[in-house]
């Protein structure tokens, strides 16, 4: 019998070779355009210490971004956003990659065909802390070389790099014991996510009012580190400790437990299915029903404190540069309004997410054969696809609904015209999301390819003004058309556009799925 442990790690890194690569691209990327464009904005130590006591005047920015403890450190004001709020998506990817590999294939039947080779038992869930380690290396070189390149001094990159390393392996613990939860794949996703998320929180109470409750919290102790000025470099022992008790744990609570159990005890369903679960669209709402409300609640409180922050705008951009800045990304209006249309324009990328993580799990459920088992019915292939396509394009819809009313009454402002602008996005998300659902047109292994191209329109449309992109092409992104409302003029021509290349998509994608076999 062999270990099995190297050629599983392979076939994983195979598997999320598209999902992995973009999301780590999207983060160094992020991540360079941060250290990038910082530097000019604040060339001097007083416009340093300015900013920083704005920020930190602001309860709902200390919140939702963390404190900035050295106001003179050019490298903590250019990572302000990195080093907490994007430490979840860190945190998310690697929750993401552990659960694939574990509990998704128990519960999909792959983990016992491979365990019935003659291989070590433990060999999939090695492989699956393999991969994340190997991640976790590339995703802190890449964040190191991004802050270097960016212009940051090389010793806080290298601790930064850390922090962000540090992160990803206590991430990885939640979700190997996340995975030993439950039988279902989403139960534990569900663990997974509501443990960030309240580690997230207790760091914002720290962070905001009780200062030891940061420690608690990973997330603060990325502040606590203090990568730019005299590193804390103690505090990397923290994530080690952690990370190990948590996959010792996992790994106790594996071994207490059948393959494709878990260790709570399941809540048995009701003995026959619910009529309103007869249609396609129907059991796609009640599939991703857990999803939609997690991204619900994520834009409403994201959406609050998007607004909390707002009215502090003119005091956030306290020089011309910034001023300059924000104008370019949110229009010729006033600094608030251009600081607002900024907000969400960044977070209209990140709810396309939702739409493309729909159409990649159309794509796994057909792989896996579980579509399948739908189509053998007297459902069309028709009702799958539009099903599918429905809850993709009218979930990012009311996200940015739920955004836009968040954001509006966070800020105290017009709640039809913040509203307004946050929907003025929608024709772009939805064009997004139709690349994502044309991926999966293709086929099945396919499915993912939205991921790259999201990770394109970022690259054109945030980090292409830094590199002196033609207009044309950072034009390729869909939400570089957007008018930037409520900075902006509205203006009917680049959504009517954005709308019919969206239904373009969808419709070569429809014609795509139809003509080919199913996995």
């Amino acid at each position: 019998m062999t270990s099995g442990i190297t050629i599983l790690t392979r076939q994983a890194l195979r598997r999320d070779r598209v999902m992995a690569s973009a999301w780590t691209t999207m983060l160094v990327l992020m991540v360079y355009a941060s250290a990038a464009a910082t530097p000019g904005l604040y060339g001097t130590v007083q416009s340093r210490v300015q900013a920083a006591q704005a920020i930190g005047s602001s309860p709902a920015t200390v919140a939702l971004y963390g404190p900035i403890l050295d106001p003179t450190s050019l490298g903590e004001l250019s990572m302000t956003k990195m080093t907490v709020m994007y430490a979840v998506f860190v945190a998310l990817l690697f929750v993401t990659l552990v659960r694939r590999h574990t509990r998704l294939d128990e519960e999909h039947g792959l983990a016992e065909l491979v365990q019935s080779a003659p291989i070590n038992r433990n060999a999939p869930y090695a492989a699956a802390l393999v991969e994340s380690l190997l991640l976790s290396a590339v995703l802190g070189i890449g964040t190191v070389a991004a802050n270097i390149v960016g212009g940051l001094p090389i010793g806080g990159s290298v601790v930064f790099g850390f922090a962000w390393v540090g992160t990803a392996l206590v991430a990885t613990g939640i979700g190997a014991v996340a995975v030993q939860l439950s039988s279902s794949a989403r139960t534990c996703g569900a663990i997974a996510i509501g443990t960030i998320v309240v580690l997230y929180v207790i760091r914002a109470i720290g962070d905001v009012s009780w200062n030891w409750l940061s420690w608690l919290s990973p997330f603060g102790w990325n502040t606590q580190l203090r990568p730019w000025s005299e590193p804390r470099w103690w505090v990397l022992g923290l994530y080690v400790v952690l990370a190990l008790t948590l996959l010792v744990a996992a790994g106790l609570l594996r071994y207490r437990r059948d393959l494709g159990g878990g260790f709570l005890a399941d809540r048995h369903g009701p003995a026959s299915g619910s009529p309103r679960l007869s249609s396609p669209l129907a059991l796609a709402m009640r599939v991703h029903r857990t999803s939609i409300v997690i991204w619900t609640v994520s834009s409403a409180v994201l959406g609050l404190l998007l607004g909390a922050i707002a009215p502090m705008a003119s005091d956030l951009l306290d020089n011309d540069a910034t001023r300059e800045l924000f104008s370019r990304l949110g229009g010729p209006g006033a600094v608030r309004d251009a600081l607002l249309a900024a907000e969400l324009s960044i977070v209209a990328i990140a709810i396309s997410c939702f739409g493309i993580a729909v159409a990649t799990h159309a794509g796994e459920d057909e792989r896996l054969g579980i579509s399948e088992a739908v189509s053998a019915t007297r459902t069309s292939r028709a009702a799958v696809w539009f099903g599918t396509a429905v809850v993709a394009l009218v979930g990012g819809a009311w996200l940015m609904l739920v955004t836009g009313i968040a954001v509006a009454i966070g800020s105290n402002d017009g709640l039809l015209r913040i509203t307004g602008a946050a929907l003025a996005h929608v024709p772009a998300v939805w064009v997004a999301t139709a690349v994502g659902l044309v991926a999966f047109g293709f086929g099945a292994r396919f499915a993912s390819g939205g991921w790259i191209a999201l990770s394109a329109f970022l690259v054109l449309g945030v980090v292409g003004d830094l590199l002196d992109l033609p207009s044309w092409v950072t034009g390729i992104s869909p939400f570089q058309h957007v008018p930037l409302l409520p900075s902006a003029a509205f203006s009917w021509g680049p959504e009517v556009g954005l709308i019919g290349a969206a239904a373009l998509l969808v419709g070569f994608g429809w014609l795509r799925y139809r003509s080919r076999d199913t996995a």
